[in-house]
């Protein structure tokens, strides 16, 4: 039976993890970012029209406000848009979906190796920390890995510009900003929890090693009084 502070510490640690998981989960229903492109009719001399573009991981609205037209709204599915639309954007979204999906994945198996380690002192390795570590490691880095491809997707590439040519094509537009949503700043506080959950495992490990190498310690040297008896 493990001891009481391996149970605190391997506990907390899948705490840790399930909030992280609840964070990410709830970020993937959200709105992860909005791009507002100028523009206005072919031939128009000044670009006096907006086309904001909010994407979310699943579904995404357009709104065009003299692009041409007044106050046009309308949804549509991530998934079907950009895959008409073709390019890079849509593989750098599907791969951002893929990726978040397998750090829930890993997020999963880190929770379940944690609450196994609180009731059990495995021998495999792959059971015990090493596993905690590798799948929480791999959460915390493709979910950064997440951040950096959305991010380059929305701001770098021409995703924007194609949901509005697939609407209307005799659209002129211009300069673009991009703001990120809450969807997209989720992701964060679900890495910094997986990093968490791998500190509470190491300090646990470390004091442990630490514990048993004061423990066998060896003969000589110990204080000269113990060796006489």
């Amino acid at each position: 039976m493990p001891s009481s502070k391996k149970i605190l510490y391997f506990i907390s640690s899948a705490l840790s993890t399930t909030i992280s998981v609840g964070l990410l989960g709830f970020g993937m229903s959200q709105q992860w970012s909005t791009t507002t492109v100028l523009c206005a009719r072919n031939g128009a001399d000044d670009l006096n029209g907006t086309a904001v573009v909010t994407m979310g991981l699943f579904k995404g609205l357009l709104l065009r406000d003299g692009c041409p037209g007044f106050q046009i709204e309308s949804s549509f599915s991530a998934f079907e848009k950009l895959v008409d639309t073709g390019g890079a954007p849509p593989a750098l979204h599907f791969l951002s979906v893929i990726l978040l999906a397998l750090c829930l994945l890993f997020s999963a198996g880190s929770i379940l190796l944690s609450l196994y380690n609180s009731v059990s002192n495995p021998y495999q390795t792959c059971m015990g920390y090493v596993g905690v570590y590798v799948c929480s490691s791999l959460s915390a880095s493709l979910s950064v890995l997440v951040l950096i491809l959305f991010v380059i997707n929305v701001s770098v590439t021409s995703l924007a510009e194609d949901v509005v040519f697939s609407v209307d094509e005799s659209v002129d537009l211009g300069k673009k900003s991009v703001e990120m949503k809450v969807g997209y700043f989720l992701v964060i506080p679900y890495t910094v929890l997986s990093l968490v959950a791998i500190g509470l495992i190491y300090f646990y490990e470390h004091a442990a090693y630490t514990h048993k190498q004061e423990q066998e310690k060896p003969t000589e040297d110990a204080p000269m009084e113990t060796m006489m008896y």
